[in-house]
């Protein structure tokens, strides 16, 4: 019998090594290949694609191989971040499972804007906002301090110490910065102070269909610089530029636990949020605890990272493995298929590292 084939997908990065933002698309590399260790490993036809600004190789590789399923690791083009969405549409036109959430989940997820209008819809806790979609901006009602952040961007992309303001003239100035440099709407934010968390979810390969998804143990950004005038900001700077202080002093801490009522909490808040944005297979969302305990949710991610040390630590304090997950991923979208789950696949032990 023939292994079961599997497309792995993913966005070649577009951006000059020395832009800004360069360093978040060039990490997606990594993640491909250790998951193309992982699928050969486990007894996959594994088949690696990059594409950028033409759609037409992956087209053909399609209509040549006929993979039973892709694995998508594709991100969007950093310069036309819509694709990440186009190219899961495009797979779901062409009746092709894949891996991770579905387009319309995927839109939501790259709209800050439409995620917070939702989340505060359906009675998820989020911090207090307005959208900005034209200038000047219109007066600021909330409480002081806010945050400034642009409404497709992801990776912290357009998230520095300046994005924090304490006035309605800072305000205005980053409102305007984003807007030129990211373009509108922009969304402004109460600021929270608090211990910030990433809450992974995962659906259970072991669990009855339509279950819970399964919310692994914490992530916590240790924020650790106190000095005057610095932010606890998981910034870009922060999140890429390892030589940075804020990258050294912003280190992120998996597994970490709460008290279990508190943990009780926010699994329910977690668990409702997959279900409320229709997510698939996995996702994550971030939240702040404010001193009263109460949670925020502060971005809704349905395409984290999957060689994040928040992943994999959650998993393997759970008994799992990330190579386990990756296998498990491939054979749901292969079932999803309508194809029958294959026998001789096996889930590789130690094949690949996530420092």
């Amino acid at each position: 019998m023939k292994p079961p084939s599997i497309l792995l997908l993913y966005n070649e990065p577009v951006l000059p090594v020395d832009h800004p933002d360069a360093g978040s698309e060039h990490d997606v590399l990594e993640t491909v290949e250790d998951t193309f260790k992982v699928l050969n490993a486990a007894g996959f036809d594994a088949t690696k694609l990059g594409i950028s600004y033409d759609p037409r190789p992956l087209l053909d590789v399609l209509k040549k191989k006929k993979p039973d399923a892709v694995f998508n690791l594709f991100e969007g083009l950093a310069t036309q971040t819509g694709t990440e969405i186009s190219v899961a549409a495009l797979l779901e036109w062409l009746n092709v499972p894949f891996t991770g959430c579905p387009s319309p989940c995927l839109a939501l997820g790259r709209d800050k804007a439409r995620t917070k209008h939702i989340l505060s819809a359906v009675g998820l806790p989020t911090p207090d906002y307005a959208i900005i979609d034209t200038l000047p901006a219109p007066r600021w009602r909330k409480a002081w301090p806010a945050i400034v952040k642009p409404t497709c961007q992801d990776a912290s992309i357009g998230i520095d110490q300046n994005s924090v303001v304490t006035s309605q003239k800072q305000l205005d100035e980053r409102v305007r910065h984003v807007f030129a440099t990211y373009g509108p709407p922009v969304l402004v934010e109460r600021f929270i102070f608090g211990r910030e968390f990433h809450v992974n979810m995962i659906e259970d390969a072991s669990s009855p269909p339509n279950s819970p998804p399964l919310v692994l143990p914490l992530a916590e950004i240790a924020f650790q610089n106190t000095k005057p005038g610095h932010w606890p900001v998981y910034t870009f700077t922060a999140k890429w530029h390892e030589e940075s202080e804020e990258y050294r002093t912003a280190p992120l801490r998996a597994p970490v636990e709460i008290p279990a009522e508190d943990f009780a909490r926010l699994q329910a808040i977690a668990q409702r949020s997959f279900r409320v944005f229709d997510c698939r297979d996995y996702a994550r969302i971030d939240v702040r605890m404010d001193e009263d305990g109460k949670f925020h949710i502060l971005e809704m991610n349905p395409n984290p990272y999957l060689n994040s040390l928040a992943l994999v630590n959650g998993l393997l304090a759970i008994g799992r493995t990330h190579e386990q997950l990756i296998v498990e991923m491939a054979l749901a979208a292969i079932a999803r298929g309508g194809k029958e789950v294959p026998s001789g696949v096996c889930v590789p032990v130690r094949v690949v590292t996530v420092d």
